[in-house]
């Protein structure tokens, strides 16, 4: 595993919060209460994959919390991740994530220095469409910035196969109770950056841009939403992105 930390100015510290294993990266002797986000990682990724991210943002004076998914990193893992894999577990992931968001939340406010009036949440693809899924039913939440995701999940799900059948009836039933694109009213004039490959073959642009083209127009300040996209750009997260997000957070966060 790298070592990032070779400086005096950063912690990073493994934890388990009750159950739930997490890294988190904080800026050293901050007495104050630190503004926090907290990073969810895509399908068939982990924890330890997005250190480096974590560290960038630590680095420009935010407390991180990067969470285990389960059936991810050392919460279960599962033995493949293809699309009959995702067809069974991609949305479980997500309602599980959204479950849990209050106990990560309470256990960073009263252990480790959070400012619970200032808390973002990101994500990257998986973990895009967990962290709009949170700031949509937590309206405490101060921003969110999603890479590569989707805020409209039953547009995502009309572009993938899967079979009509009472298996995933209970499942499609939860997904469009919980779409962010059915509570446009608790999102109106709430900070959201949202930053996509305008070539990504696994989780394509036309979600994000419809869902941008629905809630813009009803905000008072346009400065507020965002849609980024990124020309030529496939399912990744480049430094561009990073330094969108950096800029955005000291505006918004």
């Amino acid at each position: 595993m790298t070592n990032y930390l070779k400086s005096n100015c950063l912690i990073e510290e493994k934890v388990n919060i009750q159950g739930i294993p997490a890294i988190i990266f904080k800026p050293k002797e901050i007495k104050k209460p630190m503004p926090t986000i907290v990073f969810y990682h895509g399908w068939s990724s982990n924890k330890e994959s997005q250190r480096l991210r974590g560290f960038i943002l630590a680095s420009v004076g935010y407390l991180v919390v990067i969470p285990d998914a389960i059936h991810h990193g050392e919460r279960n893992p599962l033995s493949e991740y293809g699309m009959d894999e995702a067809k069974e577990y991609f949305y479980n992931v997500i309602f599980n994530n959204l479950g849990e968001f209050n106990t990560i939340k309470e256990s960073m406010v009263l252990n480790h220095n959070a400012d619970p009036e200032r808390i973002a949440v990101m994500g990257s693809s998986m973990g895009g469409f967990t962290a709009v899924g949170i700031f949509t039913h937590n309206e405490d939440i101060k921003t969110a910035i999603i890479y590569n995701g989707c805020c409209w999940w039953e547009n995502y799900n009309s572009g993938v196969e899967v079979e009509p059948s009472q298996k995933y009836e209970a499942q499609r039933i939860r997904v469009k109770a919980l779409d962010p694109m059915n509570y446009l009213d608790k999102l109106t004039n709430r900070p959201i950056l949202m930053l996509h490959g305008d070539s990504d073959s696994l989780v394509p642009v036309e979600s994000q841009r419809i869902f941008y083209n629905k809630l813009s127009p009803i905000y008072e300040d346009k400065e507020k939403i965002k849609l980024i996209e990124y020309p030529g750009l496939n399912h990744f997260v480049t430094t561009n992105m990073m330094d969108e997000s950096i800029n955005w957070l000291g505006k918004y966060l």
